[in-house]
C-alpha cells in the first residue's frame, strides 16, 4: 500500500513540475525525495523504480550528463529526418510576425499579451469618413444595374470613389493619401460590401499591390510620383502576379525579365524585356500602371555573376509598347474589372524595379511580408461585412413574412439558420477587429491572415446559404428587387483568391504555424543548418520540456473541467472564463498533438494534407475564440448579447474538439493517437453543440428591433439616405412597428377565425378593410396597416421580365406558341 501510494505521489508530483516546465532538477527532486522515503520506510520496490526514474531524468534532463552521450546521438539522427527547408519556403516562414498565435502554439496562453493589444478605436476623421463617404458610395450602389447591365460601376461613382480618395486608405497622407488605420480600412470595407464589386474595386488597391509594394520598398522617387497619384485615382493599379500555370504555387512564376541593353533615342539604356501571361488581374482592364512579378535572369552578366536573380517586381506603365492589357474576364456573380495581361519581349528601364535595381530578386520576400497584411482585411472584411447584411437582410425577411397565420421567424427550422448566422458573423465580426487592432500595433500575422482568409470567407459561404434558405423564391430569382442573389452567386470569388481556401487550410495554417510559431521548431532548424550542436541541445531539451508541460497540462486540466480546480487563471468575468480556461486546456492539447504529429510523420506530414487542415482547424477555432472573448471582454454588452457570446464560443470550441477527434482517429500510428486521446481528453469531449434554448434567443433578437439586431449591424448602410434603394433600411423600419402590426394581426385573424369576418377575405389588404368595416380595428390602424402591407408585399414581391429579355442573340430566340 505505501509503495502505490509513494508512486502516486510522484506521478502527481511530476504533472504539476512538468505542467510548470519546472525544469530537470526540480523533476529529478521530485522521484529522488520519494524513492529515499521508500527507502527509508522499507517499501523497496518502490525505492527501486524511483531511483531508478530519477536516475534517467538526471541523465537526459541534467545538460553536463547529457552532452556526454545523448546530444550528439540525437542531433545526428535530427539532421536525417528533419525537413529540408527551400529558400523560398524560408523567406515565407520569415514573413510576417508571431504574437498570439505563438501564446496558442506554446500550449500556455498568456491572455495578459493579448489584452496588451488595447483598442484606441478610430479617430474622428475614420468615423466620419464611414458614416459619410461610405454611405455616400454604397447608397449609388444598385446590385442589378452593377452586375446585369452596365457590367461596371456607374461613371458618378468611380469619380466619387476617386475624389474621396478611396484608393488611398493606405497611403500616408505626406503623399495624399488617408493615412487610415487597419481598422478602419477594414470597416470601410465591410461597409462597402453591400456591394461585392464595389467592395472589391476598393479593396484590392488597399491590398496587396503596387500601392503597399511603394510604401514599404520604393525608391524615394517612385514613392514621390506614383503615390499621390494613386491616392486620388489619376493612376489606376492592379498587380500581375497569377497565370495559367503560376496560381496558389507563385513560386512557380513561368514569366521572365531577361537583363539587357537597348537603345533609345540614340541612348543605350540598360533594362529587362519582359515576356509575360498573366489572367486573373483585378482592374487589369482599367488600370493605368501594373506592377509585375517575374522570374528576373542576367545571362550576359550585365549585373554581376550572378544568373538566376529570383522573382522580381517591377511597375510597367499600362502604355508601354508591346503590353497587351484591356480586355475582361467574366468573374462569377460580380462584374468587377478583371482581366488577361500579356506580353512579349517588352523592353522596361531598369528603374521601374520597385525598390530599384538593388531590389532584384527580392520579390517573393515583397509579396509574402505584404500578403500577411492585406490578407487579413480585404477578404475578411468583405465577408464580414457581406455576412452582416445578410443577417440584417434575413432577420427582417423572416420577420414580415407570415405562414401559417406566424412570422416564419417563429418557426424552428427558420430560427436554426437564422441563430448560426448571427453567430458567425458576431465570430467575424470580433475577429476581423482585433486582428487589424494587433496590426495597428505593428504585427504582422502571417498565420492569422490564412485563418482569417479561409474561415471568413467560409462564413460567408455558409451565411449566404442561411439567407438564400429563409428567402426562398424571393432569393433564386434575380431582378432589381433581388438584393442577395448576385452577392451570393459571387462568393465562389472570395473563396478562390488570394490564396484558395483548399490550399490555405491544408497547406498554410498549420503548414506554415508548424514551423513559424512553434517556440523552438526554427531554432531547431536553424541549429541543424548552421551544424551547431550547442545550439541545438538548448532548443531541443527546452522542446522536450515543452512537450511534458503540454501533456502535464492537457491531462490534468482535462481531468478537472467544470470542476473549478485545476485551471489557470483569467482576467476575464465569470461569463468568459470558462470559455478562456478552455481555450488554455486545448492549446496545450494541441500543442501536444503539433509536436506529436511532427515527430512521429517528420517530412511525411507535408504529404497528410488532410492532418494538417486538421490541426489547422484546432489552431483556427483556438484563435477565433480567442479573439471573440477579447472582444467581449472590451466592448459595452447590449441586451442578449450574452446568449450569442455564449453560443459562438461553444460553437467553436464544439468544432475545435471535433478537429482533435478527427486527428486522433487519423493518425497514421494507431497507438499514438489513442494516447494522445486518453492525455488530451480523459473525460471524453466537453463540448455539444449550442443549446436550442440559445438559438431561440438569437433568433427571436436578431429578427426584432432589438439592440443585439442594432449592435450586429452597426457600420453597415441602413439609411435611406442614397440615390438607390436601401433593403436593410426598409427590414429596420418595418421592424420598428413590428409589435404594433403583430397586435393588429392577431385581433384581425381572431376575429376572421370567429367568422365576424367575411370567409371569402383571403388576402390581408381584403381582411384588414373588412375589419375595419366590422369595427374590430380603428380607422388610424387601418391606415398604419394598409401603408405596412404596401411595404411588405414590395419587400416579398420579385420581378418578371418580356419573354426575350435574357436572350443576348435574338435569331436565337425559339418562338414557342404561346410566348408573348
Amino acid at each position: 500500500m505505501l509503495s502505490l501510494l509513494l508512486l502516486l505521489l510522484t506521478l502527481v508530483g511530476l504533472i504539476l513540475v512538468a505542467r510548470r516546465e519546472a525544469g530537470a532538477l526540480t523533476a529529478l527532486a521530485v522521484p529522488g525525495i520519494f524513492g529515499l522515503i521508500g527507502l527509508i520506510s522499507g517499501a523497496s520496490l518502490a525505492a527501486v523504480v524511483l531511483l531508478a526514474c530519477a536516475a534517467i531524468i538526471a541523465v537526459c534532463g541534467l545538460p553536463t550528463l547529457r552532452n556526454k552521450w545523448l546530444t550528439a546521438r540525437l542531433f545526428a539522427m535530427f539532421k536525417k529526418v528533419a525537413p529540408k527547408v527551400s529558400e523560398t519556403e524560408r523567406t515565407a516562414l520569415e514573413a510576417g510576425s508571431v504574437a498570439w498565435d505563438g501564446e496558442l502554439f506554446s500550449g500556455k496562453p498568456d491572455w495578459q499579451r493579448l489584452l496588451s493589444f488595447h483598442d484606441d478605436g478610430l479617430s474622428e476623421e475614420e468615423r466620419a469618413f464611414i458614416d459619410h463617404q461610405c454611405s455616400v458610395a454604397a447608397g449609388m450602389c444598385n446590385s442589378w444595374d452593377i452586375a446585369k447591365e452596365r457590367a461596371d460601376l456607374p461613371e458618378e461613382l468611380w469619380n466619387y470613389i476617386k475624389k474621396e480618395r478611396f484608393f488611398g486608405m493606405i497611403i500616408p497622407k505626406e503623399y495624399g493619401g488617408l493615412g487610415f488605420s487597419a481598422k478602419a480600412q477594414s470597416a470601410v470595407l465591410q461597409k462597402l460590401a453591400v456591394n461585392e464589386t464595389l467592395m472589391v474595386t476598393v479593396g484590392v488597391p488597399n491590398s496587396l499591390g503596387p500601392g503597399e509594394l511603394l510604401l514599404k520598398y520604393g525608391t524615394q522617387e517612385q514613392k514621390d510620383y506614383y503615390l499621390p497619384r494613386l491616392a486620388d485615382g489619376r493612376e489606376i493599379p492592379c498587380f500581375g502576379l497569377t497565370g495559367p500555370r503560376a496560381g496558389s504555387d507563385a513560386t512557380s512564376l513561368p514569366d521572365v525579365g531577361i537583363v539587357c541593353k537597348k537603345v533609345i533615342d540614340g541612348e543605350e539604356v540598360l533594362g529587362l524585356s519582359l515576356t509575360f501571361n498573366k489572367r486573373w488581374i483585378t482592374l487589369a482592364p482599367i488600370a493605368t500602371v501594373v506592377g509585375l512579378a517575374f522570374r528576373m535572369f542576367d545571362p550576359d552578366h550585365l549585373l554581376g555573376d550572378e544568373e538566376d536573380l529570383g522573382i522580381t517586381c517591377a511597375l510597367v506603365p499600362r502604355d508601354t509598347e508591346g503590353m497587351e492589357i484591356g480586355r475582361r474576364h467574366h468573374p462569377i456573380g460580380s462584374p468587377f474589372m478583371n482581366g488577361p495581361i500579356r506580353g512579349q519581349d517588352v523592353f522596361v528601364p531598369l528603374d521601374t524595379i520597385i525598390g530599384g535595381p538593388k531590389m532584384a530578386g527580392e520579390g517573393w520576400r515583397m509579396l509574402v511580408e505584404c500578403l500577411s497584411v492585406g490578407r487579413c482585411i480585404t477578404l475578411p472584411s468583405g465577408a464580414t461585412g457581406t455576412s452582416r447584411y445578410a443577417i440584417g437582410w434575413a432577420g427582417g425577411f423572416a420577420r414580415i413574412r407570415r405562414q401559417f397565420n406566424v412570422p416564419v421567424a417563429e418557426m424552428e427550422g427558420v430560427q436554426e439558420p437564422l441563430a448560426r448566422m448571427a453567430a458567425k458573423g458576431y465570430i467575424a465580426n470580433a475577429v476581423v477587429y482585433q486582428t487589424a487592432n494587433t496590426i495597428d500595433h505593428g504585427e504582422a500575422p502571417s498565420v492569422p491572415s490564412a485563418i482569417l482568409k479561409s474561415h471568413l470567407t467560409e462564413f460567408q459561404r455558409e451565411v449566404l446559404a442561411d439567407a438564400m434558405d429563409i428567402h426562398g423564391g424571393k432569393a433564386v430569382t434575380l431582378g432589381p428587387r433581388n438584393y442577395i442573389g448576385v452577392g451570393y452567386s459571387a462568393n465562389p470569388v472570395a473563396i478562390t483568391v488570394e490564396g484558395a481556401n483548399i490550399m490555405t487550410r491544408n497547406l498554410m495554417i498549420f503548414g506554415q504555424g508548424a514551423i513559424r510559431c512553434h517556440p523552438y521548431v526554427l531554432e531547431e532548424l536553424a541549429a541543424k543548418d548552421t551544424d551547431d550542436q550547442a545550439r541545438f541541445d538548448k532548443a531541443f531539451f527546452a522542446h522536450a520540456g515543452l512537450i511534458f508541460g503540454n501533456a502535464a497540462r492537457a491531462f490534468s486540466m482535462g481531468l478537472t473541467q467544470g470542476l473549478g480546480i485545476g485551471q489557470p487563471a483569467t482576467p476575464f468575468d465569470q461569463v468568459a472564463t470558462p470559455f478562456a480556461q478552455d481555450v488554455a486546456r486545448l492549446s496545450a492539447g494541441f500543442g501536444l498533438c503539433a509536436d506529436a504529429a511532427m515527430a512521429s510523420l517528420g517530412s511525411a506530414l507535408k504529404q497528410r494534407e488532410m492532418l494538417s487542415a486538421r490541426l489547422g482547424d484546432i489552431l483556427a477555432n483556438l484563435y477565433l475564440t480567442s479573439m471573440v472573448i477579447k472582444h467581449w471582454h472590451e466592448g459595452d454588452k447590449v441586451e442578449g448579447e450574452k446568449a450569442l457570446f455564449q453560443y459562438a464560443c461553444i460553437f467553436l470550441l464544439y468544432r475545435a474538439e471535433q478537429a482533435f477527434v478527427e486527428v486522433f482517429d487519423n493518425l497514421p500510428n494507431r497507438a499514438l493517437g489513442r494516447v494522445l486521446k486518453l492525455v488530451v481528453m480523459p473525460r471524453g469531449r466537453r463540448w455539444s453543440k449550442p443549446h436550442d434554448d440559445l438559438a431561440r434567443n438569437i433568433a427571436a433578437q436578431v429578427s426584432r428591433h432589438t439592440p443585439l439586431r442594432s449592435k450586429l449591424l452597426a457600420g453597415s448602410w441602413d439609411q435611406q439616405d442614397g440615390t438607390e434603394d436601401n433593403p436593410l433600411a426598409h427590414y429596420n423600419a418595418l421592424l420598428a412597428t413590428q409589435d404594433r402590426a403583430e397586435a393588429l394581426y392577431r385581433t384581425i385573424n381572431k376575429a376572421y377565425a370567429k367568422g365576424e369576418l367575411p370567409a371569402q377575405a383571403l388576402h390581408p389588404e381584403q381582411r384588414l378593410e373588412a375589419a375595419l368595416e366590422a369595427g374590430v380595428i380603428n380607422q388610424e390602424d387601418a391606415q398604419f396597416m394598409r401603408e405596412r402591407e404596401a411595404e411588405v408585399l414590395e419587400m416579398l414581391s420579385v420581378d418578371d421580365f418580356a419573354f426575350d429579355a435574357f436572350v443576348s442573340d435574338k435569331e436565337k430566340l425559339v418562338r414557342h406558341a404561346d410566348a408573348a
